[in-house]
C-alpha cells in the first residue's frame, strides 16, 4: 500500500486496494452470539445447603447409583416445590465430581430455550466443535441427537443434572432425556405421574422430620436460638425445606437487631402487623426468582396447570385453602363445586393434576385421604381474589356439613370425626377473618357442633371439649356470646367436663350457660331447658339431689308442653327423673318408670337406645327401692342390650355392668360381682383414667365386695 492509501481493518472488516472504479458487494454470514449458560460444569443454585439433614436413604440410593463403571440410569427426584430436591441433586453433583471420577453436567430444565441453551452447552463441553452446533442452533441437524452423540462417546464418565424439569413434555418432545452407558442422569421435577418417566427410578421427597428441620435453622443461624426453638419455628413453617432455608438465611444476615427464634415465631403469628408469606420470603437471596420464594414458587404449577387444560386446578387449590394442611377425607370432595370456575364433573380432574404437580398427595391408611403442606395453604389464601372468598367458604362448610351428620349415633366409631377436627377449626378460622356474610360463618359454626356432638357421643371426651373451646374462641370473633350457636358449643362443652368427671367446674358451666340461655331466649326455651339438663347432672353427682330433682322436672313439663309427651327429649328427661330420684320411698317413681317404659317400647321398639336407657334406669330404680330380685333380670338385659349396641368398654355399657355388679352384690353373690365390678374398674380406667371418679368408685366398690367375701 502507498501512503495515499493506508487503512486499518477492525475485527472481520476487510481493505481492498483498487485502481479505477470498483462496485464491490460482499455477504458476511454471522453465527449468532453465545446466549448459554455461562457454566454447566457447576450447579446454577439459589443457597447450597449448609449440610443436607435427612434424606440419608435416598442419598445413600444415589450414591450408589454414580458409583465408578455404572450408567444407563434415570433418577427422578420429585416432590413439592421447596421440598428440597435441588439441595439433594447438588449434594450428589458435589459427591460424584469430588469422589467418584465423573465430571459433573448442569442443566436447568425449567423452560425449552433454558433447556436446550443448556444441553448444546453441554454438547460443546463434550467436544461439539463449532460448526455442528452452529448447524444444530440454526436447525441444520437435530440438537438432541448432537448432544446425545456426544455423551455417548465422552472421554470421561458424567452426571447430567435436568433441574426443575417441572414440565416433562419439554424433555420428551425434544428428546432430551435419554440414557447413556456413559453416565447418569439426575432429573428433579415437581411432576410425580409415572407415565413421564419410564425406565426412569422415582424417588420422592417430602418435608423434614421435626429434629432434621430444626438443624436447618441452627445450620443456617446457630446463635439465633437453642435446638427447641428452632424446632418450634419448624413446626410452624411445616418442616419444609425451602421455608427453613428461608426463614434461617433471614435470621442469619440480619445486621442492625437481630431477631431470635422466639422474635421470629411471634411476628409469623402476625405480630407487628406483618404477613407471614411475606415475612419468610425476606430471607430469600434473590427476590426475582419464583422458586426461591414461598408466595410464589406455587404458582409456576398452577401456570403448567393452566398450560394444560387444568384451570380447575387452580380453584380445588382455593377450595382446599379453606381447610387444614393435615390429612383430608377424600370423601369431603365429592360433589364439591365452586361455580363455573369448578364444576363437579372436573373436581376428579382437577385432582389429578395437583396430585401430579405435587400440590397435595394421597396419604396411605384406612381412610382415603390427601394432604396439602399448610404453608402451600396459607400462600395460595392470600393471593385469593376476596370476591371468591364467600363462595368458596360456603362450598367448604357445605362439604364439611354434608359429611357430618347432624345427629350422629352413639358409639360410631367413624375414624373420620378425628380426621375433620383440624379441618372444622381451620375453616372458622378462614370466616372470622375473610369479609363473608354471617350466614357463612354460622355455617362454619354448625359444622363444628355437630363435630363436637359426634366426638362426645363416641366417647371422645377430652377431643370433644378441646374442639368446643377452640370453636367458642373463633365464633365470637364474629357472633356475639349469646348467639345460639355459641351456646350450643358451650354446653356441649359443659357436658364434656362432666363426662371427664370435674364436677364442681361442670355446675359452674352449666350454671353460668343457664343464665345466658334465660337472658337471651328465655325460660321454657328448649335451649334454656337443655341447660337444665347438664346442670341437673352436675348437682346429682355433687350430691344435691333436691335441686336436680327441681331441674328435672321443669324439664319435663317444658319439653311436654312444647314437644309431646313421647318426644326423644322428652322420654329422655323422663329417664333423667328416674335416675336421679332420690329414696327410699320411691313407689310413685317406679310406677312412672313403668309407664316410662311402655311408651319407649310403642314409640321406639325395644331396641331403640332411649328404650335401652329407660330399661336400665328402671332396674336402677328398682334396686333403690328394695326390689333387687326384680332388679336383676332388667340389670343383666340392660348390661347385655348396651354391650352388644355398643361395645364392653362404651361408658354407657360400663355404667350397666356397674349396676349388675351392685344388684349383685345385694343379691349376696359376690363372686359374680367381684367379677363384674373388677372388669369395669379395669375398663374406666384405661377409657377414663385412674384419677376419674366413676375409676375410683369402682375400685372402692371391688374391694369393698371382696371385704365382704372374706377376700383380702
Amino acid at each position: 500500500m502507498t501512503g495515499h492509501n493506508d487503512a486499518r481493518a477492525d475485527g472481520r472488516g476487510r481493505v481492498y486496494q483498487a485502481s479505477g472504479d470498483q462496485h464491490i458487494t460482499e455477504h458476511h454470514h454471522h453465527g449468532p452470539d453465545w446466549s448459554g449458560p455461562d457454566s454447566v460444569r457447576r450447579p446454577a443454585v439459589g443457597r447450597a445447603p449448609v449440610v443436607l439433614r435427612d434424606r440419608a436413604a435416598e442419598m445413600d440410593r444415589l450414591r450408589a447409583a454414580v458409583e465408578p463403571g455404572i450408567g444407563n440410569g434415570v433418577y427422578v427426584l420429585h416432590g413439592l416445590g421447596g421440598c428440597g430436591k435441588t439441595a439433594v441433586a447438588y449434594t450428589l453433583f458435589d459427591h460424584a465430581t469430588r469422589h467418584t471420577g465423573r465430571i459433573g453436567l448442569w442443566v436447568n430444565a425449567s423452560d425449552p430455550a433454558s433447556l436446550r441453551a443448556g444441553m448444546l452447552a453441554v454438547a460443546a463441553d463434550r467436544g461439539a466443535t463449532d460448526g455442528e452446533l452452529m448447524g444444530a442452533r440454526s436447525g441444520l441437524r437435530p440438537a438432541a441427537d448432537l448432544v446425545w452423540q456426544h455423551l455417548d462417546h465422552s472421554d470421561q464418565p458424567w452426571l447430567l443434572v435436568l433441574d426443575n424439569a417441572d414440565d416433562p413434555a419439554i424433555l420428551r418432545e425434544g428428546g432430551w432425556l435419554r440414557t447413556s452407558p456413559a453416565g447418569i442422569v439426575i432429573v428433579t421435577s415437581r411432576q410425580a405421574a409415572p407415565h413421564w418417566w419410564p425406565g426412569a427410578e422415582l424417588l420422592q421427597f417430602g418435608v423434614l422430620p421435626r429434629d432434621e428441620a430444626a438443624l436447618v435453622l441452627r445450620d443456617l443461624a446457630p446463635d439465633a436460638g437453642t435446638v427447641e426453638d428452632a424446632a418450634e419455628i419448624a413446626d410452624r413453617l411445616g418442616r419444609l425445606p425451602l421455608a427453613l432455608t428461608l426463614a434461617g438465611g433471614f435470621l442469619a444476615h440480619q445486621v442492625i437487631d437481630p431477631w431470635t427464634m422466639t422474635d421470629y415465631g411471634r411476628r409469623l403469628d402476625g405480630g407487628d402487623g406483618l404477613d407471614p408469606i411475606e415475612l419468610i420470603d425476606q430471607g430469600a437471596l434473590d427476590g426475582s426468582d419464583s422458586r426461591h420464594l414461598l408466595s410464589r414458587t406455587w404458582q409456576l404449577s398452577l401456570d403448567a396447570l393452566t398450560a394444560q387444560g387444568l384451570p380447575e386446578a387452580g380453584s380445588l387449590l382455593r377450595l382446599l385453602t379453606c381447610w387444614a394442611g393435615d390429612p383430608l377425607p377424600l370423601s369431603l370432595l365429592s360433589g364439591a363445586t365452586f361455580g363455573s370456575a369448578l364444576p363437579a364433573f372436573r373436581v376428579e380432574s382437577a385432582l389429578r393434576g395437583l396430585l401430579d404437580q405435587s400440590l397435595t398427595e394421597l396419604v396411605p391408611g384406612g381412610v382415603r385421604c390427601l394432604r396439602t403442606h399448610g404453608v402451600l395453604l396459607d400462600s395460595v389464601a392470600r393471593t385469593t381474589p376476596s370476591d371468591q372468598y364467600e363462595q368458596l367458604a360456603a362450598a367448604a362448610a357445605r362439604q364439611l356439613r354434608a359429611a357430618l351428620p347432624e345427629n350422629p349415633e352413639r358409639a360410631t366409631h367413624d375414624p373420620r370425626s378425628h380426621l375433620l377436627a383440624p379441618h372444622v377449626l381451620a375453616l372458622l378460622r378462614r370466616v372470622v377473618v375473610w369479609p363473608v356474610d354471617q350466614s357463612v360463618v354460622e355455617e362454619a359454626t354448625e359444622c363444628s357442633l355437630r363435630l363436637v356432638i359426634a366426638l362426645h357421643r363416641d366417647g371422645d371426651y377430652s377431643s370433644a371439649l378441646s374442639l368446643a373451646n377452640r370453636a367458642v374462641e373463633l365464633a365470637e370473633r364474629r357472633l356475639s356470646g349469646d348467639h345460639r350457636l355459641v351456646i350450643r358449643l358451650r354446653q356441649r362443652a359443659g357436658r364434656a367436663v362432666y363426662r371427664l368427671g370435674r364436677f364442681e367446674e361442670a355446675e359452674v358451666l352449666h350454671r353460668r350457660i343457664l343464665e345466658a340461655c334465660e337472658r337471651a331466649f328465655g325460660p321454657s326455651d328448649l335451649d334454656t331447658l337443655e341447660s337444665c339438663v347438664g346442670l341437673s347432672r352436675s348437682l346429682w353427682q355433687l350430691g344435691r339431689e333436691p335441686e336436680a330433682m327441681r331441674l328435672i322436672r321443669r324439664i319435663i313439663a317444658g319439653r311436654t308442653e312444647t314437644l309431646g309427651a313421647v318426644h326423644p327429649s322428652t322420654l329422655l328427661a323422663r329417664a333423667s327423673l328416674l335416675e336421679v330420684a332420690p329414696g327410699p320411698e320411691l313407689d310413685e317413681e317406679v310406677a312412672l318408670g313403668h309407664a316410662l317404659v311402655a311408651d319407649c317400647h310403642r314409640t321406639f321398639g325395644g331396641r331403640h337406645p332411649i328404650t335401652l336407657i329407660a330399661e336400665l334406669d328402671q332396674a336402677d330404680l328398682l334396686r333403690r327401692a328394695g326390689r333387687t330380685a326384680e332388679a336383676l333380670p332388667g340389670a343383666r338385659r340392660a348390661h347385655a342390650a348396651h354391650e352388644q349396641r355398643y361395645g364392653p368398654e362404651y361408658p354407657i355399657t360400663l355404667a350397666a355392668r356397674s349396676l349388675l355388679s351392685t344388684v349383685l352384690a345385694e343379691l349376696g353373690r359376690y363372686d359374680e360381682a367381684i367379677e363384674e365390678v373388677e372388669a369395669v374398674a379395669e375398663a374406666r380406667a384405661r377409657v377414663l383414667g385412674a384419677s376419674h371418679p366413676w375409676t375410683l368408685a369402682s375400685q372402692e366398690r371391688l374391694a369393698e365386695y371382696r371385704r365382704a367375701h372374706g377376700q383380702p
